[in-house]
């Protein structure tokens, strides 16, 4: 029986990020053909995704990434069943890994069908889910061009946003991962007013005015009322009017002005696991 040496068994792991005993054991399947271990490696992931494709995947590791002249970036959620691989280092610096590939991909089609490393995406996903052993997948993809975009990554890897800016000045950088912490916690449902759907404009004005009438207040005065309450929502629930959290006396559009007198927010996306 064909027993393989320590520095091919070294060089399959490295191509594939198997574990050394799967390595080992796909070689001596395959008798020392290492195409042959690598199919061997993968059926092996085939058969355990199939066999897990309907686990609950909820843990992971979300990830932001820019490019280098700072104009693309993406988020993506790698999921998996427990906290215990989501914080596994391989796990984690798998997710970078892919994070800064999505960079380059307008959709999660396109970026599952890339190359990574001799494989497709979406090839390596069922592959580590044979070798991990639990559900991996992408949970959400999401991507943004701009011209200055800055990212933020919370810290246990739940939550991740990036922030587009309207151009690249002295200070963009620090105010981009300020506004992006800014996302991360507290999660704006839209740049400004103007960006809010009307379903959820129609939805808090039916909300707001169902309470009011409850309260006996006046017909005649509640379209007032309910223009004030409105204001109150968007100052709370959009990015550029909710109060800066690191100085709570100013908007986050204050802020950015502050900088530089020129400089808007124009974008962002947000991921999280929660």
């Amino acid at each position: 029986m064909y027993t393989p040496v320590a520095a091919d068994v070294a060089k399959l792991r490295n191509i594939t990020g198997a574990g050394m005993m799967d390595c080992k054991k796909a070689l001596v399947e395959a008798e020392g053909d290492f195409d042959k271990a690598i199919e061997n490696l993968r059926k092996k992931g085939q058969k355990v995704a199939a066999n897990r494709a309907d686990r609950d995947s909820h843990e992971g590791a979300v990830i932001a990434k820019v490019n280098q002249d700072n104009t693309m970036g993406a988020i993506i959620a790698l999921n998996c069943e427990t906290d215990f691989v989501a914080k596994n280092d391989n796990f984690v610096e798998l997710a970078h890994e892919l994070a800064e590939q999505a960079v380059f991909y307008a959709n999660k089609e396109e970026f599952f069908a890339s190359d990574f490393h001799g494989m497709t995406v979406a090839d390596k996903l069922i592959e580590q889910t044979g070798l991990i052993g639990e559900k991996i997948e992408i949970g959400s993809f999401e991507r943004i061009e701009g011209p200055f975009l800055g990212a933020y990554i919370h810290a246990g890897n739940k939550i991740a946003a990036i922030t587009s800016l309207s151009g690249d000045v002295d200070g963009a950088a620090e105010v981009a991962k300020a506004v992006s912490m800014q996302v991360a916690a507290m999660n704006p449902i839209a740049l400004d007013e103007t960006m809010v759907s009307q379903e959820t404009i129609d939805k808090e004005l039916e909300i707001e005015k169902e309470l009011l009438v409850k309260e006996g207040k006046p017909a005649n005065i509640i379209d007032n009322i309910l223009k004030g309450k409105m204001q109150k929502f968007y100052k709370d629930n959009t990015l550029i009017h909710q109060a800066f959290i690191k100085d709570g006396n100013m908007s986050v559009a204050d802020y950015v002005k502050s900088v530089n007198g020129d400089l808007k927010v124009v974008g962002f996306v947000r991921v999280s696991l929660t």
